[in-house]
């Protein structure tokens, strides 16, 4: 049995060429452009077959019978028996220009070369989309009812099915499948669309919080998705069927999800915080079309959804489908499916295949650049504070990334053996002694970089100072809150200040703040520091806002507890879990490669909302830690400290690992 197919070297098409092919003595001829001929040999691995089976035929969807050559539409008149018509643009982000060259125009032009050659059944491939933003329930014997039809896609979806309708004069069979997916068995999946849109959010939900944390989301209207496997394999049953001409079938689910369940889903799949609270989004709809439209034009409303939808990389449209009001009818479908055992499978059953097959292979992260070297390479990178520690760790890899790696402290002696441990490992490090304390120190190395290297690209305020100290022991040592704020806060803003004119001459930079899970969780015993560092926290956001349009970012790194010079005479620190330098160093590699907001642990975020949503509850937690934990014994003025712990301190500190106490 013959066959012509376009778009076989699709998602969809070339899985039906497959199924396709394992009947006897099938033959297969496909469209398919000139310069597409060259790269024909991995579809034919990947159909297990040749040329003698699979026979393509050079065309193009935009032209007359499709631009097909005169001697080939000579040797297919009276030879296909089916006719398959599966090219078209299947992306909300495509322009209405050519989505009215492929869908419409393209329709009409396969429709007469099916009838040049004399194809005895000719097969659409539409969409549910055709159907439009219909209010209620479409049955597969309805066209003209559809409605809402101001999208491109659902417009051309229309009207091409329309063509098919009215001009085609070979017997015809319509298919409109909905919201197709990967593969069911294998979770494979050629590109992002529908229900991938939200995979990156549910990513960046679990990154943030543990998967048993609730969270609040929206509940929206009934999505039809089905697996490609399904597709296939229906169309493949139906198109072989007597007597089915002149019929529609959707190929659909007949129990259809809401939006709020499917992303919950997907969440399981993910391992991701589900949203326990969903919020009706039909609530919205009580707005005025033209008022929502009028708010979404303003200039600031407009920025934060462009910047938010490029984030999650969301289409304009989707936020149109969140209230999806259309349900569709599929007897007829499970009329012509009935006792082959071809249904779509439970979404439970194998999102987690769509979900790893997406990770592994789509997710668009793993097609930026996300070695450190392609970041850094040949650009200059401050740290400060790299004579030990988390900046010494941090250093050492912005100089095995290429970087020109360039460290102060105030230590020349310890800069100096740094230097020469970085040399002997075949590493260039450039070190300079300044006092970050010292304004005049600081304006001088500000000078000095600015002639010498026009500056810096990327600066690390790593330097600090820490006092664990209560503030019942701290009425007569006010000099402990000037001096931590000297270096925390002044000390980090004398550079940042002074080497923000050159970024923002060149128009690009980023400042990297060291904070502390402190300043989300309101560590006791640390008020000093906290206070220092949620300073800087704040002038960060500030300016974040300032230069949001001049190509500077800003990341705040609110570090967990870090086993480093600074917390060594804290005796109670050697017995609890810390990261360690090398750790803290991956986290600024994190924020260097992907410039985030902010990087925080999922503790220090939960300690965050606990703190926003019951404060008391938060204050009560924070005092029993600090009552459980004493001061230093040189905080206290008291004999030194005993190292063994109570039960109560082992179970807490565990618990709440990296949190300052």
């Amino acid at each position: 049995m013959n066959y012509f197919v376009t778009g076989a070297t699709g998602f969809i098409g070339k899985r039906l060429v497959a199924k396709l092919l394992t009947r006897p003595d099938a033959v297969v001829h496909f469209l398919t452009r000139a310069v597409e001929l060259p790269r024909l040999q991995e579809l034919y691995e990947y159909w297990g077959t040749d040329a003698t089976r699979v026979i393509p035929i050079v065309g193009d969807l935009t032209q007359p019978e499709l631009g097909v050559a005169k001697a080939d539409v000579e040797k297919l008149k009276g030879t296909i028996e089916h006719f398959f018509h599966l090219a078209a643009i299947y992306d909300l982000k495509a322009s209405a220009e050519d989505q009215q060259r492929a869908n419409v125009d393209g329709t009409r032009n396969t429709v007469r070369l099916a009838e040049e050659i004399g194809a005895r059944h000719f097969h659409l491939v539409s969409s549910i989309a055709s159907a439009g933003l219909f209010e209620g329930l479409f049955r597969e014997d309805m066209f003209e009812e559809a409605e809402n039809l101001d999208n491109p896609y659902f417009r051309t979806k229309h009207d091409s099915e329309g063509i098919v309708r009215k001009e085609c004069k070979v017997p015809w069979r319509i298919f409109r499948p909905a919201i197709v997916v990967g593969d069911s068995r294998t979770g494979e999946m050629d590109k992002i669309d529908g229900p991938y849109y939200f995979f990156k959010l549910i990513q960046k939900m679990r990154r943030m919080f543990p998967s048993w944390m609730p969270t609040i989301g929206i509940e929206g209207g009934r999505i039809n998705v089905v697996p490609v496997d399904f597709i296939v394999a229906a169309m493949d049953h139906i198109a072989h069927l007597e007597n089915e001409d002149g019929n529609c079938f959707h190929l659909t689910d007949p129990t259809p999800m809401r939006v709020g369940d499917l992303l919950n889903t997907f969440a399981r799949a993910a391992h991701a915080p589900e949203m326990a609270m969903r919020v009706n989004a039909a609530l919205l709809g009580f707005i005025p079309r033209s008022m929502r439209k009028a708010m979404f034009a303003l200039t600031p409303v407009r920025r934060i959804r462009n910047a938010v939808m490029k984030d999650l990389g969301l289409p304009d449209d989707i936020l149109d489908f969140v209230n999806y009001p259309t349900r569709f009818d599929c007897r007829e479908t499970q009329r012509a499916l009935k006792g082959t055992g071809i249904a779509v499978p439970p979404l439970d059953s194998y999102a987690w295949r769509l979900w790893d097959y997406w990770e592994r292979h789509l997710d668009p992260d793993l097609f930026i650049d996300q070695t450190l070297r392609g970041q850094i390479e040949g650009k200059v990178v401050l740290v400060t504070g790299g004579s030990s520690g988390i900046g010494k760790a941090t250093v050492r890899k912005m100089a095995e990334g290429g970087a020109i790696a360039v460290t102060i402290a105030r230590d020349a002696q310890a800069l100096d053996e740094t230097r020469r441990e970085f040399e002997a490992n075949g590493l260039r490090l450039i070190t300079h002694a300044v006092d970050v304390a010292n304004p005049e120190q600081c304006a001088a190395f500000v000078k000095l970089m600015t002639e010498e290297y026009g500056g810096v690209d990327i600066l690390v305020n790593n330097a600090g100072r820490s006092i664990r100290r209560g503030i019942e022991n701290s009425f007569d040592r006010f000099h402990d809150f000037e001096r931590t704020m000297e270096v925390n806060y002044f000390g980090a803003l004398r550079l940042t200040m002074g080497f923000l004119p050159g970024m923002i001459a060149k128009r690009k930079g980023h400042v990297i703040n060291i904070s502390s899970i402190g300043v989300l969780t309101n560590a006791p015993r640390f008020s000093a520091y906290v206070a220092s560092k949620a300073a800087m926290d704040a002038w960060a956001r500030c300016a974040a806002s300032e230069f949001a349009d001049r190509g500077i970012e800003f990341t705040t790194i609110n570090m967990p507890l870090v086993k480093t010079p600074m917390i060594a005479p804290t005796k109670l620190y050697d017995q609890v879990p810390t990261l360690s330098p090398d750790d803290a160093a991956d986290m600024i590699v994190e924020a260097i490669i992907h410039k985030p907001v902010r990087i925080a642990t999922r503790l220090g975020i939960f300690g965050a909302l606990l703190h926003s949503l019951t404060p008391k509850a938060a204050q009560i937690m924070m005092n029993t830690s600090f009552r459980m934990f004493p001061d230093s014994s040189a905080a206290a003025q008291k004999k030194p400290e005993s190292a063994e712990q109570t039960a109560d301190q082992i179970a807490f500190s565990q618990i709440m690992r990296g949190i300052h106490f």
